[in-house]
């Protein structure tokens, strides 16, 4: 009987239902800590938390990460502010072609600023878009969010950002956005990349609903079960 009983699992189950999932008709919902495509946050007023400190490119085992950092310039004709404090990641790419997606490039980051989506559809057809750049993994903007570049809140310093005290764009911000927009108008004879839609401002010109919390108090800076609409052939 002992070859008859080697086969016992395979009697006991041969006439089980088959729980066949219809993929990609049908998705099975991943869990909350699952480790998808990353994405870039941004603080509640729309500036980057990325400072280009290069610690997650210096964590990542695979090398799959390169980060290039550059001065915040707040100068006239300098290129803007796009983070708190003094520099900011200029470029930064992930090469999902090596990504193990072990989430020690998380772990490493000071200011929150990388974090990892429920998306994990990445599959392509080209090895050259699998290699995801900045604008493709930043988060999208909110409301009460304005695009970068623009100055930090009035009265409010680095540390300020990071202890919450920053909800949301001010007026002045807001202000300072439209008329840069305007000077790009007046320069180029064309329209600006940025709308009053973009920097808060309805048909009403009155702003959205303050950012929401999420579990554990943190501001929600970003969708996490929603991907960033990719471009460039990116899925």
């Amino acid at each position: 009987m002992a070859p008859v009983a080697g086969f016992g699992v395979t009697f006991a189950t041969m006439f089980r239902k088959v729980a066949t999932e219809e993929y990609p008709e049908v998705k099975r919902p991943t869990e909350a800590r699952f480790h998808g495509r990353h994405q870039l946050n941004r603080h509640p007023d729309g500036l980057e938390k990325c400072i280009g400190c290069e610690l997650c490119a210096w964590a990542c085992p695979a090398d799959a990460i390169l980060v290039e950092g550059a001065d915040n310039d707040d100068s006239e004709g300098g290129t803007g502010r796009f983070s708190p404090g003094e520099r900011f990641g200029r470029v930064y790419q992930i090469n999902y072609l090596r990504c193990i997606f072990c989430g020690y490039c998380i772990e490493a980051c000071p200011t929150r600023a990388l974090t990892m989506t429920n998306f994990y559809e990445l599959a392509d057809n080209n090895r050259a878009d699998l290699i995801f750049t900045k604008d493709q993994l930043l988060g999208p903007i909110q409301d009460g969010m304005l695009p970068a570049p623009h100055p930090m809140v009035d009265g409010m310093e680095e540390q300020d950002y990071y202890q919450g005290k920053v909800t949301r764009s001010t007026a002045e911000q807001e202000e300072w956005v439209l008329s840069h927009r305007r000077q790009n108008e007046d320069l180029d004879g064309t329209a600006g990349d940025v709308t009053e839609e973009a920097v808060g401002l309805g048909n009403t010109g009155t702003r959205g609903p303050a950012p929401t919390k999420h579990a554990g108090g943190a501001l929600q800076t970003g969708s996490v079960n929603s991907p960033v609409s990719q471009t460039g052939g990116a899925p």
